[in-house]
């Protein structure tokens, strides 16, 4: 019986005899898994108070690291011999360190600490075989730091979190009506204005409540450049998100010229201090198109692609554009008559596609909302599906790539308990056994088409989760839940077995109490999670899981 979470492949053992890590216990790397030895170096040396040394491949007290090309990417096989020591075998380097994860977990919850808390305590491994391997290549999870700034410490401790769940890509949400987040050097107001607002609302949109003081803050680009080489040393592509055409108030506060100037007086619009869908969008001119070409300039260069899965990808958003002001504004209809277009929805659809030949043009992929279906999509492009699965279902039979993310599924703001307790409830009722039982792969879709969806992503929308216990309470434990989903071969929805899942989450709550994770508890919110008096936006009603 394991308390792995994600559950792998398939496990033998474990028997009694086994192997123990004490002063004699040495690393062996082969060839393409020096940051897998480092990590576990600086991971499980400083928690199990030993060096760790380099040694020789033959020590019966080595752990061994491997690239085994047998294997499938991703891929591992972790072996425990009281005879012969550990050894990791992965079908790359990332199978590699996903191997070393589950070592990690398999020495105790003391393995999850910084600093020994049982000095001179030797950890023992019992002897057993685990050989296990993702069920999906795109395992995400979205990170809004746009509506709430998220300090780079922040996103690093998010990465390791990620690593420890086995998950391998991070969506970082840059940009919104409420901030601008990422230094674009030719474009400094950006940061110098759109990176903070004046004061924020303390809860739903309809809530009376402000929180007066100034918000705000933003990643140098020598922050981006840690954060995704601190992403690549633990095999996790990040995939930045520049909103355009909507979401984009902070951008027009900062340089006016980029809204529809002859509809307001977009010098009167400051960066966006309450939520909701903001109908202050870009204006479809050269002007806009140009400026947008500099910041992602920047940005493929903060975001290289690389040997990462998914680092050739740049969201570009594309949901949630109101067309009010483009029906109003002479200038863009005269656009739309130039470019023999029927409306404002392929008006959107140019706009977008004008980037996705600009990033494929420069080895790059486009990926945007589904909302960038409307009005026709480019080939190469790829649609994150978050208004439900019909998004997804379309997308692939279009012959799209595509990324499951529903909102009444996978939406980690939304509430976790109907419960007056839950802390400013937003969205449907969403249980961690709902998450466990979210299935990202729609029936509807034939085996060709189901070829199409590179995986799952979870969101963490931060309107409401103001620091960094909020967004722990929201997000654990149900991503762990979604963890397994995105990596294990599960069964059928309704077959899956959520009381071994429980189970296992008892060890597991005890590896997010050692990282010091703010976690929603079992039996509910502490009195210090909850945020009484603070108005939410409850949905009644909960949608089917497929």
């Amino acid at each position: 019986m394991t308390d792995l979470i994600p559950a792998p492949r398939a496990l033998d053992g474990p028997l009694r005899c086994g192997f123990v890590f004490d002063e004699r216990t040495t690393l062996w790397a082969g060839p393409g898994t020096g940051s897998t030895e480092r990590w576990l170096r600086s991971v499980l040396g400083p928690a199990l108070d030993l060096p760790l040394p380099p040694g020789p491949e033959d020590s019966p007290q080595a752990v061994r690291l491997r690239v085994d090309d047998t294997l499938e990417p991703e891929a591992y096989r972790l072996a425990v011999s009281a005879a012969w020591g550990v050894e990791i075998r992965g079908g790359d380097p990332a199978g590699v360190f996903w191997g070393a994860q589950t070592l990690r977990q398999l020495l105790g919850p003391e393995a999850f600490r910084r600093a020994p808390v049982r000095p001179g305590m030797r950890y023992g491994i019992p002897h057993q075989t685990v050989e296990d391997a993702p069920r999906f290549r795109w395992r995400g999870l979205l990170l809004d730091v746009a509506r709430h700034f998220m300090p780079k410490d922040g996103v690093l401790r998010y990465l390791d979190l990620m690593a420890a769940h086995k998950l391998n890509v991070l969506h970082l949400h840059l940009t919104d009506d409420q901030g601008w987040r990422i230094e674009i050097k030719r474009h400094p107001k950006l940061t110098e204005t759109g990176s903070w607002r004046s004061r924020t609302r303390l809860g739903h949109r309809a809530s009376p409540l402000w929180d007066e003081r100034p918000h705000g803050g933003f990643y140098t680009q020598d922050d981006i450049r840690e954060i995704v080489a601190y992403a690549a040393q633990r095999h996790i592509s990040v995939v930045p998100e520049i909103d355009v055409p909507g979401h984009s108030q902070a951008a027009i506060a900062a340089y006016p010229e980029l809204g529809n100037t002859d509809v307001i007086d977009t010098t009167a619009l400051s960066v966006w201090d309450t939520w909701g869908i903001n109908p202050n969008v870009l204006a479809p001119t050269d002007t806009t198109l140009r400026f947008y070409e500099g910041v992602f300039e920047e940005v493929l260069e903060l975001f290289p692609a690389d040997a990462a899965a998914f680092s050739a990808f740049v969201h570009i958003g594309g949901d949630e554009c109101p067309k009010d002001q483009w029906r109003r504004s002479p200038a863009a209809q005269a656009r739309i008559k130039e470019l023999g277009l029927a409306g404002e929805d392929e008006l959107q659809a140019w706009f977008v596609g004008h980037f996705d030949r600009w990033l494929a043009a420069r080895g790059r992929r486009l990926i945007g909302w589904d909302e960038i279906l409307e009005g026709g999509l480019a080939p190469g492009a790829a649609v994150s599906s978050w208004r439900g699965y019909a998004g997804g279902i379309a997308a692939a039979r279009a012959g799209h790539d595509v990324v499951m993310c529903p909102e009444q599924q996978v939406y980690l703001d939304h509430r976790q308990a109907a419960g007056e307790d839950e802390p400013v409830p937003i969205g449907y009722v969403r249980t961690l056994e709902d998450v466990y039982r979210f299935e990202p792969v729609p029936p509807q879709l034939t085996a060709e088409e189901a070829g199409h969806v590179l995986g799952t992503q979870a969101n963490v929308w931060t309107e409401v989760l103001e620091d960094h216990a909020r967004v722990d309470y929201q997000t654990f434990p149900r991503l762990a839940a979604f963890a397994e989903v995105a990596w294990s071969a599960l069964p059928a929805p309704a077959e899956r077995d959520f009381a071994d899942f429980e189970r296992r989450m008892t060890a597991h709550y005890a590896r997010l109490d050692a990282l010091g994770v703010a976690y929603r508890p079992p039996g509910g919110p502490k009195p210090w999670q909850r945020r009484p008096g603070i108005l939410g936006r409850p949905i009644d009603g909960a949608p089917p899981n497929r």
